[in-house]
């Protein structure tokens, strides 16, 4: 991977982008889209709800004469694939390798009694469009529908094959794009991949644009179980082997625990961007880590700001609970499920042999799940130069900065396959105040949401054209 100074020496390549500009109509058709999709209540564990957002997709793909469609039935949900042939061959000739479109449909509950308006219908307020999805991430799959039927519409002819993957799962089990990425990959195989599930751009409420990010990495997903178990007996007699005390010793020395701090190129790349912003104590922590990967306190100092948790290491938290069978018996076994995110780079097996060793003898500490390592991509001179001309288009000079994600998105699956994922939407939100995927009142900026429709379309025009 390029460090950032190969990175900005590419985005000073920045020039108009591909592609008309925008008609009213086709934004108009975006919005409509998306509303559309809101009202779908498409809850991971709502299967015949997701299947419905896959038919409508399918009809508004067959309607604008893209038909090659797929529809996956798997694990009781669905995911699509679309293919768009190419219809010309690119200057000199040669054929190039498809190029892969990710999204999911699936969104997290959302309640009608949490929000302040129905999560399920799409409503615009103070300059906002509001509803379950606006950000995580229908409005992600809206785009890119709509930048290729408005692109159909226009006579594009693609050089080479587009082929768009929508999962159902990706909010619980992610099986829809673990198969996609293996099972289906005769229908999904590409050059690289392009993820509407990260990236984008971020204000400040004064209008100090923090930056874009183009996302190159993520961290690895992994479940872990802590148990504790005994004879137990009856609570008039308590003892010292009492498991839930045992269990919630071993959890609170996995709250203090800290993993070693250490850089990714990703991440070294974003805080070389990041600390020409910080001018306190948070971008001095950021420059004495920067001159020095063994200054952990100033590793500590970075991992606690909110806007950086995650960056720094391997991050595991427990999640879950439970224990006991009476209300008069002592338990005979209690447990906790620990999520860890885990750096680039670092294996499950060491993660297991850490905690193992944090938590002490008397806690079985068991892996539970796969846990399918994440690669960093590798910088595309094309997919950078595509991302930085569209982005800088509507935002002039704005930075591009590479990122690692803490969480992990459907991308994940088809790095570890060997297929090159780049997160780059080109939404932004205005920070912190509009950071509320998974939560409540859940929204957009109207004027990014029009610049994503844009966006996509003028990317996916330069990188297919």
């Amino acid at each position: 991977m390029r460090r950032l100074s190969a990175l900005l020496a590419v985005s000073g390549l920045a020039s108009p982008a591909i592609g008309a500009e925008a008609s009213d109509k086709w934004l108009d058709k975006g919005r409509q889209l998306l509303g559309e999709l809101i009202a779908i209540p498409s809850v991971t564990d709502r299967h015949e709800e997701v299947k419905r957002v896959a038919s409508h997709l399918r009809d508004q793909f067959v309607a604008g004469g893209l038909g090659d469609v797929t529809i996956k039935d798997h694990d009781g949900t669905q995911s699509l694939i679309m293919r768009w042939k190419a219809e010309r061959k690119p200057n000199g000739g040669k054929a190039l390798k498809p190029m892969l479109l990710l999204g999911h449909m699936d969104v997290v509950e959302a309640r009608r009694e949490d929000w302040s308006r129905d999560p399920f219908k799409m409503v615009e307020e103070d300059g906002y469009l509001y509803g379950r999805g606006a950000t995580d991430m229908k409005n992600g799959i809206a785009a890119i529908a709509n930048s290729l039927l408005w692109l159909k519409a226009e006579g594009f002819k693609p050089s080479r094959d587009i082929i768009v993957f929508f999962s159902g799962d990706e909010e619980t089990s992610g099986n829809g794009a673990l198969r996609g990425a293996t099972e289906w990959r005769a229908l999904t195989d590409a050059d690289f991949a392009l993820n509407a599930d990260a990236g984008g751009g971020a204000f400040t409420k004064d209008g100090t644009l923090l930056g874009f990010g183009l996302q190159t990495s993520e961290k690895m997903y992994a479940d872990f179980t802590f148990t504790v178990r005994n004879s137990g007996g009856h609570s008039s007699r308590p003892r010292p082997d009492h498991a839930i005390y045992e269990l919630a010793t071993a959890l609170k020395k996995l709250e203090a625990h800290r993993f070693t701090p250490a850089f990714t190129e990703t991440t070294r790349a974003y805080l070389q961007y990041r600390q020409s912003q910080e001018k306190g104590p948070l971008g001095d922590a950021m420059r004495r880590w920067l001159a020095d990967e063994k200054d952990g306190a100033a590793a500590d100092i970075i991992e606690a700001d909110p806007s950086e948790v995650g960056l720094t290491r391997t991050r595991c938290v427990a999640t879950r609970l439970e224990g006991g069978h009476a209300n008069n018996a002592l338990p005979q076994l209690a447990r906790a499920t620990v999520n860890c995110r885990i750096l680039p780079g670092v294996t499950a097996q060491s993660v297991i042999d850490e905690l193992k060793a944090t938590v002490g003898e008397g806690v079985e500490v068991v892996q539970v799940g796969d846990a399918r390592p994440s690669p960093p991509s590798p910088l595309r001179k094309d997919v950078v130069a595509a991302y930085t001309r569209s982005i800088q288009k509507r935002h002039p000079g704005a930075p591009i900065v590479p990122q690692m994600s803490a969480g992990a998105t459907d991308g994940l699956f088809f790095r570890s396959e060997g297929i090159p994922v780049y997160g780059v939407d080109g939404a932004w939100i205005i920070s912190p105040e509009d950071e509320r995927a998974h939560g409540r009142d859940e929204r957009i900026p109207v004027k990014s949401f029009r610049e994503n429709l844009q966006h996509w379309h003028d990317m996916v025009a330069e990188l297919a054209g």
